[in-house]
This record gives structure tokens, C-alpha cells and sequence, in this order.
């Protein structure tokens, strides 16, 4: 039981201190026992960050998982809109969330390869579970895969603004950047589709 009361507790020091800013001395107070009683369950304060990184992110894939699968939207459009919105909520709620939110932008930079290994790893699978989604929707006029891809690219634009600006600024960029992607994925036009140059 401690072992996972240390884990909760990382995880909220992680969250709202980063990795630098969080303490083990912090981590045990707060579960009521000394410090040295944490390395009975791990072995160093790197150990304690990358076992509940691992956690906080297959709950993560979860939850992507479980979203796109049983939404309520009743578009694809509004399931995607509804995603990003609702995140400020998680964010602001959810230390979970605030962790794994916080080391995708800013991970420890001793543990930066490691880190972002795991960070790929989950939005590869973000990406592929969106392609099975976006594979049978009609609506998109460009190729699938880069409707994908951009909508990647939204998810990094907007979410960057949390940790920066706050909710107001989320909000602002999240309403301008989806109508410009959505409309850039569903209108039809007679010009050629443009594709980036050929390297020379």
C-alpha cells in the first residue's frame, strides 16, 4: 500500500513542480513517512519518475482509447473538437493529466532520451488509433493520412498553450486553429492539392 500511496503522491509533486522542483522529501511527507523509507520501494528518485510515467501513460492510452471508441459526439468533427476542449478540464483536475502533459513538453533533461522513447511511443498510438477512425469517414477530401497527421500537429499547437498561456489562450487558439484544420479537411474544391516541393 505504500509503495502506491509514494506513486500518488510523485505524481502530484511531478505535476505541479516538475521533476527539479519535486522532492523526495516532499513525496514522503506527504504519505507521512521519511525519505528513506522511499528507497525501500525504488531505488532513486529517477526510478519513482519513470515508473509512474509509465503508469500515468498507459492510463493515457486508455483513456484516448475508451474516448474515441465510446463518445457520445455524434460526429467526427465534434469528437475531435470535444477531445481537445475538455482537456483544459483534465488538466486542471486530473494530476495524472498535469503530469503527462507537463513531461511531454518538458521533460528532465538527464532523463530526455528516455522520456521522450515512451512520449513517441504513446502518440504513435494516438496516431494509429485516429487512422482506423479517420479511414472510414467520408467526409475528409484529403488523404487520410494527412488529415492524421495534422490533426497531430492541433493537438501539439493547442496543447502547448495550456502549459503557456492558460485557459483563455487554449480556448482562443484551440476555436481558430480547429475550424481552419476542419475546413481544410472536408472542403471541396476544384484546384490541384498542393504537396510540398521535392528536396533538391
Amino acid at each position: 500500500m505504500t509503495s502506491e500511496q509514494i506513486k500518488e503522491a510523485a505524481i502530484r509533486n511531478f505535476a505541479a513542480h516538475g521533476y527539479e522542483g519535486a522532492s523526495l522529501a516532499a513525496i514522503a511527507n506527504e504519505v507521512g513517512i521519511k525519505k528513506q523509507s522511499i528507497y525501500t520501494h525504488f531505488k532513486s528518485k529517477d526510478e519513482l519518475f519513470l515508473t509512474v510515467m509509465a503508469e500515468v501513460q498507459e492510463k493515457e492510452i486508455e483513456y484516448i482509447k475508451n474516448y474515441f471508441v465510446f463518445s457520445n459526439s455524434a460526429s467526427l468533427k465534434e469528437a475531435l473538437y470535444q477531445y481537445l476542449s475538455e482537456y483544459i478540464n483534465r488538466y486542471e483536475k486530473d494530476d495524472k493529466t498535469k503530469f503527462m502533459l507537463r513531461i511531454s513538453f518538458l521533460p528532465p533533461a538527464h532523463l530526455y532520451d528516455e522520456v521522450m522513447k515512451k512520449v513517441y511511443t504513446y502518440l504513435d498510438t494516438f496516431e494509429e488509433l485516429l487512422t482506423d477512425i479517420f479511414n472510414d469517414q467520408k467526409a475528409i477530401t484529403i488523404n487520410q493520412s494527412d488529415a492524421v497527421i495534422a490533426y497531430m500537429g492541433l493537438v501539439d499547437a493547442v496543447l502547448v498553450e495550456i502549459l503557456y498561456g492558460g485557459a483563455e489562450r487554449f480556448k482562443k487558439r484551440l476555436d481558430g486553429c480547429f475550424n481552419v484544420y476542419w475546413n481544410g479537411i472536408t472542403l471541396r474544391n476544384t484546384e490541384e492539392p498542393w504537396s510540398a516541393p521535392k528536396g533538391r
